[in-house]
């Protein structure tokens, strides 16, 4: 995988992690009173599963080095 932006990584983590926490609170407070529970509580136990993902990405990325190709030449 090529290199991705931690600034693109943190705001995927911390929406799918938002998004998982919402679902699965909703999932098991107020859907039940409507039938839904088991699949919004699932679908939020999922987002919270991408957003560990994103965070092993974040953690296991190399750092960016600067590409030495692009680097000028100082002529003396």
């Amino acid at each position: 995988m090529r290199h991705i932006s931690r600034f693109k990584i943190r705001v995927l983590m911390l929406m799918f992690y938002g998004t998982g926490i919402v679902g699965m609170v909703v999932g098991l407070t107020i859907a039940p009173i409507y039938g839904q529970s088991v699949m919004i509580t699932f679908l939020g136990v999922v987002n919270f599963g991408l957003g560990a993902f994103f965070t092993y990405l974040f953690l296991t990325q190399k750092p960016e080095l600067p590409d030495k190709r692009k680097k000028k030449r100082k002529d003396n």
